[in-house]
């Protein structure tokens, strides 16, 4: 049962599952245009316009830096604008965003887009989605996170091989405006009828606080082990994962053609969704922190064997691998988050972690573009991931004490 609610959970009938679903939605058309989606706008930017790989990596450099300053303040905007208003806040500038992608003339368009893209991040995010569920479940939280982030990786499966086609068959342009406006129209009614949070719960009790409280355990949590021995490690794995994900299309599509290229990011995301709902109903009887090194350390091995083999079958396989533990890099912050820190500075915990590792993974579609630009391939570039993710596994084994609970005022 629910202590919130006084609803059993399992039950089909349980509210929280259409809120689920709504999150599911929203990580699908977030992560799909805001994530997956970048490798395809990195080809066609160029193709279209010409312009150089470093300049549209630096744009996808700005845009995560700029969503890991704004999602600090998640806890805030949830306090006072409320959950509903700030998810329609953005969706709107995600819509923007996608739009003016396909619009776009000049370079100074393409990072407003971004801009706007990072709007649509906080409001559609993984911390207001991590944030919601923590509210709605407790017995099935991670089953419900599981699930509702598996809208992130099909989005990865369906969004990125749909976009390649219709670029390739209507254009670019026609091709964003038509996915933006089918995202509208199914995220839109789902998100007005179905987000709020439980009746009977208080925003405090979700995590969320506002003013001097989030403030305070924003300050506490930096003087947390627990916190930074997850969250730089996650960092680290996300900066070499970024990094992969928004440049593997460009590295794959001249050894195994554009549909194969297309296909390896399937396939990775279908990987990833095996992965996450592995990890889902499994999830109370794993060490949230050995199974995330364990993680870690497959996509460093993954990306090893990608560089030394020419083979179309070998290079998928390797993505399927890769794919395996890419959904679960978001999945394990808020386990070991309501483990180890505790409930009553969730948001906080989540918001303030978020923008740390997002602040350093954003530099990874950058480095990656940058060694490439310098060495003439990827070989050093993902490299660099690989060294990059075996030093994560290793900080986040590291346990620098019991359980603490981080007090929210």
């Amino acid at each position: 049962m629910n202590a919130a609610t006084g609803v059993d959970e399992s039950s089909i009938h349980y509210r929280g599952w259409r809120v689920v679903l709504a999150c599911f939605l929203m990580a699908f058309f977030m992560f799909g245009f805001g994530l997956y989606g970048q490798g395809v706008y990195l080809a066609e930017v160029q193709r279209a316009h010409g312009w150089p790989g470093t300049l549209v990596s630096a744009a996808s450099t700005f845009s995560f830096l700029l969503t890991s300053v704004l999602v600090i303040f998640t806890d805030d905007l949830l306090a006072r604008i409320g959950l509903r208003a700030l998810i329609l806040c953005g969706l709107t500038a995600l819509g923007a965003s996608t739009a003016l992608l396909g619009l776009m003339q000049a370079p100074w368009q393409l990072y407003l887009a971004y801009a706007l893209m990072s709007v649509g991040w906080t409001g559609m995010g993984s911390v207001v989605i991590a944030t919601v569920l923590n509210a709605w479940f407790a017995r099935r939280r991670g089953l419900a996170l599981s699930l509702a982030f598996n809208g992130a990786t099909f989005g990865g499966i369906v969004l990125v091989p749909v976009l390649l086609a219709l670029s390739d068959s209507i254009g670019f342009r026609s091709a964003m405006l038509g996915a933006t406006m089918v995202m509208v129209v199914l995220v839109l009614p789902v998100v007005v009828v179905f987000t709020s949070w439980p009746v009977d719960a208080s925003s405090n009790a979700a995590g969320v606080s506002g003013g001097r409280a989030a403030r305070h355990s924003r300050k506490e949590l930096l003087a947390n082990a627990s916190f930074w021995t997850m969250v730089l490690p996650i960092a680290i794995a996300l900066l070499a994962q970024m990094g992969f994900i928004i440049h593997q299309v460009t590295f794959l599509e001249p050894l195994v053609g554009r549909a194969s290229a297309g296909l390896a990011v399937t396939i990775m995301a279908a990987m990833a969704v095996v992965g996450r709902l592995s990890l889902g109903l499994f999830v109370d009887r794993l060490d949230p922190r050995l199974a995330c090194a364990a993680s870690m350390t497959s996509q460093a091995a993954a990306l090893l064997v990608l560089l030394q083999s020419q083979s179309p079958t070998v290079l998928l396989i390797c993505c399927a691998v890769y794919g395996f533990s890419i959904g679960n890099m978001i999945t394990f912050p808020p386990l070991i988050i309501q483990r180890e820190i505790g409930s009553t500075a969730f948001a906080a915990a989540m918001g303030l972690g978020t923008s740390i590792s997002g602040i350093v993974s954003a530099f990874g579609p950058g480095i990656v573009g940058l060694v490439r630009s310098m060495t003439g391939d990827y070989t050093m570039a993902f490299a660099i991931c690989v060294v990059l993710d075996v030093v994560a596994a290793g900080i986040v084994l590291w346990r620098p004490g019991k359980r603490a609970e981080v007090a929210a005022s």
